[in-house]
């Protein structure tokens, strides 16, 4: 059977189920940054009055141009972070800026187990939290991901519809002695 190809790195054979971002928050710091670049072009006409309104005007279009850049840059990085559930594996794709990409994948038979925590005030009000994928390695741990309950529950049904979450299935059943 061929499968529509979602992404560059996918296999002939594999089938994507599932793709997740992080929650919009992440671009909190841009958005602060680029707000006081707004503030810092029209300074100078707001010190200095007698400047007149080209001034007012022209910072605050260098200051728009400036806080665009800065919130394009951060969009980038939210955008183009993606996680992937497919049938044989899961894939975690990390932009960083416009140059740097980082991407791993998991076979989802390594994956033990899902959790998720929200903790803190702006987590429980925003909706975002932590996802902790366990492995036989050690733990994936994914911060501000959106609705992470939600994800968590449909990685474990994903698995268990597979067939993946038979944790049980290589330990060996207690004996009474």
């Amino acid at each position: 059977m061929k499968y529509h190809k979602y992404f560059e790195d996918q296999f002939d054979d594999e089938e994507m189920l599932y793709l997740f971002r992080h929650h919009p928050v992440v671009m909190r710091k841009h958005l602060v940054v680029g707000s006081v670049m707004l503030l810092i072009g029209v300074l100078p006409a707001t010190i200095w009055p007698d400047l007149g309104f080209g001034w007012f005007f022209g910072g605050l279009a260098i200051g728009a141009a400036v806080a665009g850049l800065i919130l394009f840059y951060g969009w980038i990085s939210y955008h183009f972070t993606v996680y992937l559930i497919t049938n044989q594996r899961f894939i975690s794709i990390s932009q960083k800026g416009l140059f740097r990409r980082a991407v791993s994948d998991i076979g989802l038979n390594k994956i033990l187990s899902t959790n998720y925590s929200i903790e803190g005030i702006q987590e429980t009000l925003l909706g975002f939290g932590t996802i902790v994928i366990q492995t036989y390695v050690g733990e994936y741990v994914i911060h501000e991901v959106h609705h992470p309950g939600k994800i968590n529950n449909k990685m474990t049904q994903i698995l268990r519809d597979l067939g993946f979450n038979d944790m049980n299935t290589n330990v060996a059943p207690a004996t009474e002695e």
